[in-house]
């Protein structure tokens, strides 16, 4: 019922198409993309209730004829079957003459105004349970087209089917709105963090130190003599084979000026050179329990490291890539595949490893380590290392590439302020976002709310409530 007066029932699915052969599957095997063919409308071109026309594919002539008895007209159904079980879409005239892939399968309504009911019929709840417990498919997910036929949907006569469709159009068209709203708040909150870190990297953060100190008439230790304090750490505490070897200098060309008090260093002079710039496991073999944990680029996300899903691999395959062993208060970043992730390894991650795509830098000041990963983290210097990434299909950046790694020094007393003050902001950021993405769940549960209310006489009371969002 909706509104308690218009009556709704239940009727088998086969019973509101042209006939229950109608309901048939697409195209077996599609072959290579034929520009001069017929489009193919396939699982991955359906969403939210539409079809995405931007990426068809085209079979050749002789192949739709083959499969003439799923040519659409325009105005049928179509709802995946095989993989991602219950996507569905109603077809546009403007996709009349095309065919659709095996994975899904097309209902042609009895009666034209079926077409946006078995829309959101399809997707109730109750439906959506029945289509769930008749899945099959060890490999695979797949939905049998005689399970499918038999399925029992929400069903009503004209006017009430029309006004029920309109009031739930009503209902998703607020609903969407609002998730909308979420989603551009979202995007405006990465840009904010973005706009933090590019302030940090550049000095316009914090106040800068040699401005209160020349203010509060004392001594500091500008960036270029912390540069120079590190530099002679590292040449003493080499312990390798050889002559010790000075890193290359920074190349300033091309650079921004720096804050006054500031000074560029590379990646490497910033580095132990006993904990050489490196990548780490190549292969880490199959998951072994107990063994040594090792972060993978999927674990090493943005400022921060996520353990709930560290592979752990055999204690002889790490032992031969001790170079990478971490302690914590390193640096770890990726530098092949999903690149962008950096932060400071913890000390819960001691004596944790990491893969071939994930690079350590373990710092000469370990006070420094958490103002450098602020700093790759930044827009600027992530542009610097993307620029000179090599690889189409798999990124990747070299080691050579990110010893030489220009990166600002500043005094330490203000780099302590950049990363309290980049913390500060981070931390309203996180806030907002467990509000949002707790306010995009709860609409994702309001649809399922709507169409049950629609189809069992609760619509009325579904529209009385409201979704915030954050302004």
């Amino acid at each position: 019922m909706i509104d308690g007066q218009n009556e709704v029932r239940m009727a088998v699915l086969n019973q509101l198409v042209i006939e229950p052969k109608s309901i048939a599957y697409g195209v077996l095997k599609p072959g290579p993309h034929d520009p001069q063919g017929v489009p193919l409308v396939r699982i991955k071109d359906l969403g939210a209730g539409t079809i995405n026309t931007k990426e068809l594919h085209y079979i050749t002539r002789e192949l739709h004829r083959e499969f003439k008895r799923t040519e659409l007209k325009g105005g049928e159904v179509l709802i995946s079957i095989q993989g991602t079980i219950g996507r569905v879409a109603v077809v546009p005239q403007a996709l009349a003459g095309s065919n659709i892939s095996r994975t899904l399968a097309v209902l042609r309504p009895r009666e034209e105004s079926l077409g946006k009911w078995l829309l959101y019929a399809l997707q109730a709840p109750s439906t959506v349970r029945q289509i769930e417990g008749a899945v099959t498919g060890s490999t695979r997910d797949s939905l049998n087209l005689a399970d499918l036929r038999q399925i029992r949907v929400p069903h009503a006569d004209e006017p009430e089917r029309s006004r029920i469709v309109a009031e739930i159009e009503n209902q998703f068209s607020r609903l969407n709105e609002a998730v909308a709203n979420l989603k551009r708040a979202k995007v405006k909150l990465k840009r904010y963090k973005a706009a933090v870190l590019k302030a940090a990297v550049e000095g316009h953060l914090v106040p800068n130190e040699a401005e209160l100190a020349r203010r509060e008439s004392r001594r500091f230790e500008a960036g270029a003599q912390l540069l120079q304090r590190i530099l002679n750490v590292r040449r003493d505490q080499w312990k390798g084979k050889g002559r010790y070897q000075e890193p290359a200098p920074v190349d300033e060309a091309d650079l921004p000026e720096l804050p006054e008090g500031w000074a560029y260093a590379t990646a490497e002079q910033l580095t132990d050179q006993n904990r050489a710039i490196t990548y780490g496991v190549i292969k880490l073999g199959g998951p072994v329990k107990g063994g040594v944990p090792v972060l993978r680029s999927s674990d090493v996300r943005s400022m921060r490291i996520d353990v709930s899903n560290v592979k752990s691999i055999s204690p002889s395959i790490a032992e031969n890539y001790r170079r990478t062993f971490l302690r914590g208060g390193e640096v770890v970043m990726t530098v092949r595949g999903t690149l962008g992730g950096t932060a400071v390894v913890s000390p819960q991650c001691s004596g944790f490893n990491i893969s071939r795509e994930v690079a350590m830098l373990a710092l000469v000041e370990p006070a420094m380590a958490h103002v450098v990963a602020t700093f790759i983290a930044s827009g600027p210097v992530e542009r610097w290392l993307l620029s000179r990434a090599k690889g189409i299909a798999y990124t990747g950046i070299n080691i050579e590439t990110l010893k030489a790694l220009p990166l600002p020094v500043p005094p330490l007393k203000e780099q302590e302020r950049i990363v309290a003050e980049v913390e500060r902001h981070f931390s309203l950021a996180g806030q907002l976002q467990i509000t949002m993405d707790a306010a995009l769940k709860r609409a994702l549960a309001m649809r399922d709310a709507i169409l049950r209310g629609a189809f069992t006489g609760g619509l009325a009371a579904i529209g009385r409530t409201t979704l915030k969002s954050p302004s």
